[in-house]
Protein backbone atom coordinates (compact mmCIF):
# COMPACT_ATOMS: atom_id res chain seq x y z
CA UNK A 1 0.00 0.00 0.00
CA UNK A 2 1.31 2.99 -0.84
CA UNK A 3 1.98 6.17 1.51
CA UNK A 4 -0.84 8.50 0.14
CA UNK A 5 -3.33 5.72 0.42
CA UNK A 6 -2.12 4.97 3.88
CA UNK A 7 -2.10 8.49 4.95
CA UNK A 8 -6.00 8.59 3.17
CA UNK A 9 -7.14 5.35 4.96
CA UNK A 10 -5.93 6.61 8.28
CA UNK A 11 -6.54 9.84 8.45
CA UNK A 12 -10.27 9.41 6.28
CA UNK A 13 -11.00 7.05 9.32
CA UNK A 14 -9.79 9.26 11.74
CA UNK A 15 -12.37 12.06 10.58
CA UNK A 16 -14.76 9.39 10.46
CA UNK A 17 -14.99 8.15 13.64
CA UNK A 18 -14.20 11.67 15.40
CA UNK A 19 -17.04 13.34 13.41
CA UNK A 20 -19.70 10.47 14.13
CA UNK A 21 -19.10 10.71 17.98
CA UNK A 22 -19.39 14.34 17.94
CA UNK A 23 -22.78 13.62 15.86
CA UNK A 24 -23.93 11.39 18.25
CA UNK A 25 -22.70 13.61 21.40
CA UNK A 26 -24.68 16.43 19.50
CA UNK A 27 -27.79 14.15 18.69
CA UNK A 28 -27.69 13.13 22.65
CA UNK A 29 -27.30 16.44 23.93
CA UNK A 30 -30.26 17.63 21.14
CA UNK A 31 -32.74 15.18 22.33
CA UNK A 32 -32.05 15.93 25.71
CA UNK A 33 -32.64 19.48 25.14
CA UNK A 34 -35.45 19.19 23.28
CA UNK A 35 -37.13 16.98 25.45
CA UNK A 36 -36.58 19.35 28.93
CA UNK A 37 -37.61 21.75 26.68
CA UNK A 38 -40.97 19.98 25.57
CA UNK A 39 -41.79 19.11 29.17
CA UNK A 40 -41.18 22.87 29.88
CA UNK A 41 -43.60 23.94 27.28
CA UNK A 42 -46.12 21.03 28.89
CA UNK A 43 -45.59 22.75 32.14
CA UNK A 44 -46.20 25.86 31.39
CA UNK A 45 -49.67 24.84 29.60
CA UNK A 46 -50.89 23.45 32.62
CA UNK A 47 -49.84 26.13 35.26
CA UNK A 48 -51.20 28.58 32.15
CA UNK A 49 -54.71 26.85 32.18
CA UNK A 50 -54.67 26.87 35.99
CA UNK A 51 -54.31 30.40 36.03
CA UNK A 52 -56.98 31.04 33.74
CA UNK A 53 -59.26 29.18 35.58
CA UNK A 54 -58.72 30.75 39.17
CA UNK A 55 -59.63 33.64 37.63
CA UNK A 56 -63.52 32.51 36.71
CA UNK A 57 -66.31 33.22 39.17
CA UNK A 58 -67.32 29.61 41.50
CA UNK A 59 -70.32 29.35 39.67
CA UNK A 60 -68.76 29.31 36.80
CA UNK A 61 -69.12 25.54 36.50
CA UNK A 62 -72.41 24.88 37.40
CA UNK A 63 -73.98 25.74 33.88
CA UNK A 64 -71.11 23.83 32.14
CA UNK A 65 -73.19 20.74 30.44
CA UNK A 66 -70.45 18.52 29.28
CA UNK A 67 -67.07 18.67 30.50
CA UNK A 68 -65.32 19.73 27.43
CA UNK A 69 -63.35 22.44 26.10
CA UNK A 70 -63.99 24.78 23.13
CA UNK A 71 -60.75 24.57 21.23
CA UNK A 72 -60.89 22.93 18.18
CA UNK A 73 -59.65 18.77 18.13
CA UNK A 74 -55.54 18.08 17.72
CA UNK A 75 -54.44 14.31 17.71
CA UNK A 76 -51.37 15.71 19.23
CA UNK A 77 -52.32 17.40 22.46
CA UNK A 78 -54.74 16.68 25.32
CA UNK A 79 -55.81 19.04 28.49
CA UNK A 80 -58.25 18.23 31.60
CA UNK A 81 -59.15 20.12 34.54
CA UNK A 82 -60.52 17.83 37.19
CA UNK A 83 -61.99 19.05 40.64
CA UNK A 84 -61.34 17.82 44.09
CA UNK A 85 -63.33 15.37 44.30
CA UNK A 86 -62.09 14.01 41.25
CA UNK A 87 -65.24 15.00 38.96
CA UNK A 88 -64.05 16.17 35.63
CA UNK A 89 -64.65 19.68 34.82
CA UNK A 90 -63.20 20.35 31.27
CA UNK A 91 -61.43 18.11 28.46
CA UNK A 92 -60.30 18.44 25.17
CA UNK A 93 -61.87 16.51 22.64
CA UNK A 94 -61.18 13.25 22.18
CA UNK A 95 -61.79 9.91 23.78
CA UNK A 96 -59.47 10.20 27.16
CA UNK A 97 -62.62 9.54 29.21
CA UNK A 98 -59.99 7.77 32.38
CA UNK A 99 -56.90 7.86 30.66
CA UNK A 100 -55.55 11.41 31.75
CA UNK A 101 -56.78 11.03 35.58
CA UNK A 102 -53.19 11.04 37.34
CA UNK A 103 -53.02 10.56 41.43
CA UNK A 104 -50.25 13.01 41.61
CA UNK A 105 -48.37 16.01 40.53
CA UNK A 106 -45.34 15.82 37.39
CA UNK A 107 -44.81 14.06 34.49
CA UNK A 108 -45.28 10.25 33.35
CA UNK A 109 -45.67 8.44 30.47
CA UNK A 110 -49.26 6.20 29.52
CA UNK A 111 -49.93 4.67 27.03
CA UNK A 112 -53.50 5.42 25.47
CA UNK A 113 -55.20 3.69 22.76
CA UNK A 114 -51.81 2.32 21.76
CA UNK A 115 -50.28 5.09 21.67
CA UNK A 116 -47.34 6.60 23.67
CA UNK A 117 -48.33 10.20 25.63
CA UNK A 118 -46.23 12.60 27.73
CA UNK A 119 -48.57 13.31 30.70
CA UNK A 120 -48.33 16.58 33.30
CA UNK A 121 -50.39 17.28 36.33
CA UNK A 122 -50.42 20.44 38.15
CA UNK A 123 -52.36 20.66 40.86
CA UNK A 124 -53.37 24.16 42.43
CA UNK A 125 -56.14 24.19 45.56
CA UNK A 126 -57.12 20.86 45.13
CA UNK A 127 -57.86 21.65 41.29
CA UNK A 128 -55.99 19.24 38.83
CA UNK A 129 -54.98 20.37 35.47
CA UNK A 130 -53.37 17.54 33.19
CA UNK A 131 -51.48 18.23 30.04
CA UNK A 132 -50.24 15.66 27.46
CA UNK A 133 -49.04 15.66 23.96
CA UNK A 134 -48.04 12.83 21.85
CA UNK A 135 -44.88 11.37 22.04
CA UNK A 136 -44.56 10.17 18.17
CA UNK A 137 -44.86 14.02 17.42
CA UNK A 138 -42.04 14.58 19.86
CA UNK A 139 -40.11 11.74 17.65
CA UNK A 140 -40.83 13.55 14.26
CA UNK A 141 -39.83 16.63 15.66
CA UNK A 142 -36.64 15.63 16.77
CA UNK A 143 -36.51 13.63 13.16
CA UNK A 144 -37.18 16.47 11.68
CA UNK A 145 -34.03 18.77 13.05
CA UNK A 146 -31.67 15.82 12.51
CA UNK A 147 -32.54 15.58 9.00
CA UNK A 148 -32.22 19.60 8.65
CA UNK A 149 -28.94 19.61 10.51
CA UNK A 150 -27.63 16.61 8.99
CA UNK A 151 -26.96 17.81 5.65
CA UNK A 152 -24.26 20.48 6.23
CA UNK A 153 -22.98 17.97 8.93
CA UNK A 154 -22.30 15.59 6.26
CA UNK A 155 -20.99 17.74 3.82
CA UNK A 156 -18.92 19.69 6.21
CA UNK A 157 -17.62 16.15 6.57
CA UNK A 158 -16.93 15.05 2.90
CA UNK A 159 -15.27 18.89 2.46
CA UNK A 160 -13.07 17.93 4.73
CA UNK A 161 -12.25 14.81 3.21
CA UNK A 162 -11.82 16.14 -0.30
CA UNK A 163 -9.77 18.62 1.48
CA UNK A 164 -7.55 15.78 3.14
CA UNK A 165 -7.14 14.42 -0.11
CA UNK A 166 -6.13 17.47 -1.79
CA UNK A 167 -3.29 17.94 1.31
CA UNK A 168 -1.76 14.75 1.23
CA UNK A 169 -1.67 15.00 -2.81
CA UNK A 170 -0.03 18.22 -2.46
CA UNK A 171 1.96 17.50 0.58
CA UNK A 172 3.69 14.38 -0.90
CA UNK A 173 4.10 15.82 -4.25
CA UNK A 174 7.83 16.32 -3.36
CA UNK A 175 8.08 12.70 -2.57
CA UNK A 176 6.68 12.39 -6.51
CA UNK A 177 9.34 14.70 -7.56
CA UNK A 178 12.19 12.55 -6.19
CA UNK A 179 10.96 9.43 -7.13
CA UNK A 180 10.59 10.65 -10.68
CA UNK A 181 13.69 12.39 -10.89
CA UNK A 182 15.79 9.34 -9.78
CA UNK A 183 13.60 7.13 -12.14
CA UNK A 184 14.47 9.25 -14.96
CA UNK A 185 17.97 8.72 -14.28
CA UNK A 186 21.18 7.36 -16.26
CA UNK A 187 22.59 4.36 -13.94
CA UNK A 188 25.82 6.28 -14.20
CA UNK A 189 24.43 9.58 -13.28
CA UNK A 190 25.36 10.56 -9.91
CA UNK A 191 25.29 13.91 -9.35
CA UNK A 192 23.40 15.16 -6.22
CA UNK A 193 19.64 14.93 -6.35
CA UNK A 194 17.63 18.84 -6.16
CA UNK A 195 14.20 18.76 -4.92
CA UNK A 196 12.36 22.54 -5.89
CA UNK A 197 10.73 23.70 -2.22
CA UNK A 198 11.17 20.22 -0.34
CA UNK A 199 9.73 20.17 2.78
CA UNK A 200 11.96 20.19 6.42
CA UNK A 201 11.17 16.67 6.98
CA UNK A 202 12.67 15.53 3.61
CA UNK A 203 15.48 17.84 3.54
CA UNK A 204 17.70 15.14 5.77
CA UNK A 205 16.82 12.31 3.03
CA UNK A 206 17.56 14.32 -0.07
CA UNK A 207 20.79 15.63 1.93
CA UNK A 208 21.43 11.72 3.06
CA UNK A 209 21.02 10.46 -0.54
CA UNK A 210 22.98 13.22 -1.99
CA UNK A 211 26.17 12.26 0.28
CA UNK A 212 25.36 8.56 -0.53
CA UNK A 213 25.65 9.53 -4.61
CA UNK A 214 28.40 11.20 -3.88
CA UNK A 215 30.80 8.80 -1.88
CA UNK A 216 29.13 6.31 -4.68
CA UNK A 217 30.69 8.19 -7.44
CA UNK A 218 33.79 8.85 -5.63
CA UNK A 219 34.13 4.76 -5.10
CA UNK A 220 33.68 4.22 -8.75
CA UNK A 221 36.06 6.91 -9.60
CA UNK A 222 38.91 4.88 -7.68
CA UNK A 223 37.76 1.86 -8.51
CA UNK A 224 37.84 2.70 -12.18
CA UNK A 225 41.28 4.46 -12.11
CA UNK A 226 42.62 1.50 -10.12
CA UNK A 227 40.88 -0.38 -12.59
CA UNK A 228 42.48 1.20 -15.37
CA UNK A 229 46.28 1.46 -13.69
CA UNK A 230 46.03 -2.15 -12.65
CA UNK A 231 45.43 -3.48 -16.39
CA UNK A 232 48.46 -1.44 -17.50
CA UNK A 233 50.65 -2.78 -14.74
CA UNK A 234 49.93 -6.16 -15.29
CA UNK A 235 49.91 -5.99 -19.05
CA UNK A 236 53.59 -4.47 -19.02
CA UNK A 237 55.07 -7.41 -17.60
CA UNK A 238 52.85 -10.27 -19.14
CA UNK A 239 54.30 -7.89 -22.38
CA UNK A 240 58.04 -8.71 -21.06
CA UNK A 241 57.67 -12.07 -19.98
CA UNK A 242 55.62 -12.95 -23.97
CA UNK A 243 58.48 -11.38 -25.20
CA UNK A 244 61.28 -13.02 -23.22
CA UNK A 245 60.08 -16.28 -23.85
CA UNK A 246 59.51 -15.93 -27.82
CA UNK A 247 63.27 -14.12 -27.63
CA UNK A 248 64.33 -17.43 -25.65
CA UNK A 249 62.68 -20.09 -29.08
CA UNK A 250 64.96 -17.95 -31.50
CA UNK A 251 68.06 -17.27 -29.83
CA UNK A 252 71.40 -19.32 -29.29
CA UNK A 253 71.29 -22.02 -26.30
CA UNK A 254 74.00 -19.82 -24.70
CA UNK A 255 71.47 -16.90 -24.77
CA UNK A 256 68.19 -18.73 -24.00
CA UNK A 257 69.36 -18.85 -20.48
CA UNK A 258 69.24 -14.98 -20.17
CA UNK A 259 66.27 -14.64 -22.02
CA UNK A 260 64.41 -17.29 -19.64
CA UNK A 261 65.58 -15.78 -16.48
CA UNK A 262 64.24 -12.57 -17.31
CA UNK A 263 60.71 -14.26 -17.98
CA UNK A 264 61.31 -15.61 -14.45
CA UNK A 265 61.90 -11.91 -13.27
CA UNK A 266 58.95 -10.71 -14.42
CA UNK A 267 56.81 -13.31 -13.82
CA UNK A 268 58.38 -12.83 -10.27
CA UNK A 269 57.27 -8.99 -10.35
CA UNK A 270 53.99 -10.17 -11.93
CA UNK A 271 53.31 -12.37 -8.84
CA UNK A 272 54.33 -9.31 -6.41
CA UNK A 273 52.04 -7.07 -8.11
CA UNK A 274 48.95 -9.41 -7.94
CA UNK A 275 50.16 -10.46 -4.05
CA UNK A 276 49.54 -6.21 -3.43
CA UNK A 277 46.53 -6.09 -4.98
CA UNK A 278 44.86 -9.06 -3.80
CA UNK A 279 45.96 -7.13 -0.02
CA UNK A 280 44.31 -4.18 -1.33
CA UNK A 281 41.07 -5.77 -1.98
CA UNK A 282 41.50 -7.61 1.08
CA UNK A 283 41.76 -4.35 2.91
CA UNK A 284 38.54 -2.87 0.70
CA UNK A 285 36.40 -5.75 2.12
CA UNK A 286 37.28 -5.42 6.00
CA UNK A 287 35.66 -2.15 6.30
CA UNK A 288 34.13 -3.18 10.11
CA UNK A 289 37.89 -4.63 11.14
CA UNK A 290 36.91 -7.81 10.87
CA UNK A 291 40.99 -9.06 10.65
CA UNK A 292 41.73 -8.20 13.96
CA UNK A 293 43.50 -10.16 16.10
CA UNK A 294 46.47 -10.33 18.66
CA UNK A 295 49.76 -9.37 17.81
CA UNK A 296 52.68 -7.80 19.05
CA UNK A 297 55.57 -5.21 18.16
CA UNK A 298 57.80 -8.20 18.26
CA UNK A 299 55.77 -10.45 16.33
CA UNK A 300 55.24 -7.69 14.06
CA UNK A 301 59.02 -7.15 13.04
CA UNK A 302 59.56 -10.93 13.20
CA UNK A 303 57.18 -11.44 10.58
CA UNK A 304 58.48 -8.65 8.30
CA UNK A 305 61.98 -9.76 8.47
CA UNK A 306 60.94 -12.97 7.25
CA UNK A 307 59.64 -12.12 4.49
CA UNK A 308 62.55 -9.95 3.13
CA UNK A 309 65.12 -11.36 0.59
CA UNK A 310 67.92 -8.83 2.27
CA UNK A 311 67.21 -8.92 5.37
CA UNK A 312 70.98 -9.38 6.83
CA UNK A 313 70.70 -5.25 5.15
CA UNK A 314 68.52 -4.48 8.09
CA UNK A 315 70.03 -3.12 11.34
CA UNK A 316 67.77 -3.15 14.04
CA UNK A 317 67.59 -0.42 16.65
CA UNK A 318 65.46 -1.31 19.44
CA UNK A 319 65.42 1.55 22.02
CA UNK A 320 63.28 -0.67 24.55
CA UNK A 321 63.14 -4.07 24.39
CA UNK A 322 59.45 -4.64 25.66
CA UNK A 323 57.00 -6.05 23.38
CA UNK A 324 53.69 -3.91 23.19
CA UNK A 325 50.74 -4.95 21.68
CA UNK A 326 48.70 -3.27 18.74
CA UNK A 327 45.80 -2.36 17.97
CA UNK A 328 46.01 -3.70 14.27
CA UNK A 329 45.78 -7.75 12.48
CA UNK A 330 49.15 -9.42 12.72
CA UNK A 331 49.40 -9.97 8.58
CA UNK A 332 48.41 -6.31 7.66
CA UNK A 333 51.08 -4.77 10.55
CA UNK A 334 53.72 -6.89 9.29
CA UNK A 335 52.98 -5.99 5.45
CA UNK A 336 52.97 -2.15 6.15
CA UNK A 337 56.17 -2.69 7.52
CA UNK A 338 57.57 -5.04 5.16
CA UNK A 339 56.70 -2.90 2.17
CA UNK A 340 58.31 -0.10 4.15
CA UNK A 341 61.78 -2.71 4.62
CA UNK A 342 61.28 -3.70 0.55
CA UNK A 343 60.69 0.23 -0.53
CA UNK A 344 64.01 1.15 1.51
CA UNK A 345 66.16 -1.44 -0.26
CA UNK A 346 65.11 -0.99 -3.47
CA UNK A 347 66.03 2.50 -3.32
CA UNK A 348 69.30 1.77 -1.47
CA UNK A 349 72.07 1.18 -3.98
CA UNK A 350 74.79 -1.34 -3.01
CA UNK A 351 75.24 -2.97 0.47
CA UNK A 352 74.20 0.09 2.12
CA UNK A 353 72.41 -0.82 5.29
CA UNK A 354 68.91 0.42 5.80
CA UNK A 355 68.12 1.33 10.02
CA UNK A 356 65.18 -0.10 11.66
CA UNK A 357 64.10 1.61 14.97
CA UNK A 358 61.08 0.26 17.08
CA UNK A 359 59.85 2.78 19.96
CA UNK A 360 56.92 0.94 21.87
CA UNK A 361 55.08 3.37 23.97
CA UNK A 362 51.94 2.82 26.06
CA UNK A 363 49.46 5.10 23.55
CA UNK A 364 51.42 3.89 19.85
CA UNK A 365 54.55 1.95 18.59
CA UNK A 366 56.50 4.10 16.08
CA UNK A 367 58.56 2.00 13.33
CA UNK A 368 61.14 4.04 12.16
CA UNK A 369 63.42 3.42 9.02
CA UNK A 370 66.09 5.23 7.78
CA UNK A 371 67.81 4.76 4.40
CA UNK A 372 70.75 6.24 2.04
CA UNK A 373 68.67 5.94 -1.17
CA UNK A 374 67.97 7.98 -4.31
CA UNK A 375 65.74 10.36 -2.90
CA UNK A 376 66.80 14.19 -3.12
CA UNK A 377 67.16 16.10 0.16
CA UNK A 378 65.05 18.70 -1.61
CA UNK A 379 62.34 17.28 -3.29
CA UNK A 380 58.66 16.45 -2.15
CA UNK A 381 56.82 13.49 -0.31
CA UNK A 382 53.39 13.52 -0.98
CA UNK A 383 53.16 12.01 -3.93
CA UNK A 384 54.88 8.58 -2.42
CA UNK A 385 51.66 7.05 -1.10
CA UNK A 386 49.84 7.22 -4.51
CA UNK A 387 48.43 4.17 -6.55
CA UNK A 388 50.90 3.09 -8.85
CA UNK A 389 52.89 5.99 -8.63
CA UNK A 390 56.99 5.91 -8.94
CA UNK A 391 60.06 7.71 -8.14
CA UNK A 392 60.97 9.50 -11.15
CA UNK A 393 58.38 8.61 -13.56
CA UNK A 394 60.28 5.33 -14.52
CA UNK A 395 60.44 1.64 -13.72
CA UNK A 396 63.87 1.59 -11.02
CA UNK A 397 65.10 -1.37 -10.92
CA UNK A 398 62.37 -3.18 -12.67
CA UNK A 399 60.87 -4.69 -9.14
CA UNK A 400 58.30 -1.79 -8.33
CA UNK A 401 54.36 -2.49 -8.16
CA UNK A 402 53.84 1.20 -7.47
CA UNK A 403 51.22 -0.13 -4.87
CA UNK A 404 53.65 -1.15 -1.43
CA UNK A 405 53.33 2.33 -0.25
CA UNK A 406 49.49 2.82 -1.35
CA UNK A 407 49.09 0.18 1.33
CA UNK A 408 50.86 1.25 4.01
CA UNK A 409 49.07 4.58 4.00
CA UNK A 410 45.60 2.18 3.41
CA UNK A 411 46.46 -0.08 6.44
CA UNK A 412 47.58 2.54 8.60
CA UNK A 413 44.51 4.56 7.70
CA UNK A 414 41.78 2.20 8.39
CA UNK A 415 43.11 0.92 11.78
CA UNK A 416 43.88 4.74 13.22
CA UNK A 417 47.46 4.77 12.73
CA UNK A 418 50.09 7.79 11.43
CA UNK A 419 52.51 7.72 8.16
CA UNK A 420 54.86 9.75 7.91
CA UNK A 421 57.88 10.74 5.16
CA UNK A 422 60.82 12.79 5.60
CA UNK A 423 63.95 13.25 2.88
CA UNK A 424 67.27 13.42 4.53
CA UNK A 425 69.84 15.66 4.23
CA UNK A 426 72.46 13.74 1.70
CA UNK A 427 69.60 11.74 0.14
CA UNK A 428 67.38 8.71 1.35
CA UNK A 429 63.99 8.89 3.16
CA UNK A 430 63.20 8.47 6.59
CA UNK A 431 59.44 6.75 7.14
CA UNK A 432 57.96 6.84 10.19
CA UNK A 433 54.98 4.11 10.96
CA UNK A 434 53.00 4.85 13.67
CA UNK A 435 50.38 2.46 15.13
CA UNK A 436 47.85 2.41 18.27
CA UNK A 437 48.71 0.04 20.91
CA UNK A 438 46.26 -2.15 23.02
CA UNK A 439 44.00 -0.15 25.61
CA UNK A 440 45.87 -2.36 28.63
CA UNK A 441 49.00 -1.10 27.72
CA UNK A 442 48.58 2.05 29.39
CA UNK A 443 46.95 0.41 32.43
Amino acid sequence: MSLRRRLLLTLGLSFCVLWALAAAWLYSDLRGQMRQTLDQRLAASARMVAGLVAQLPEDAWAGAAEPMLSIPQSSGVACQISSPAGEVLMRTHGDFAGQLDAPEAGFINRNIDGQRWRVFTYIQNGLRVTTADLLAERVMLQRNIVVVAALPFVVALLGSLLTLWFGIRRGLRPLEHLRSELARRDPETLTPVTIVDAPAELEPVVDTLNRLLVRTREALRREQRFTSDAAHELRTPLTAIKTHVQLASRVPADQMHEAMSRAEAGIARLQRTLDQLLLLARLEVDQAGNLMAQVNSASIVETALADLENRERVVMVEHDSNSVAVEAPHELAAAALRNLLENALRHTHGDEPVVLEVRPGPREVVFTIRDRGDWPAEQSTHNLTQRFWRHGGGQGNGQGSGLGLAIVATITERYGGALEFTARDGGGLVARLSLPAKEHNAR
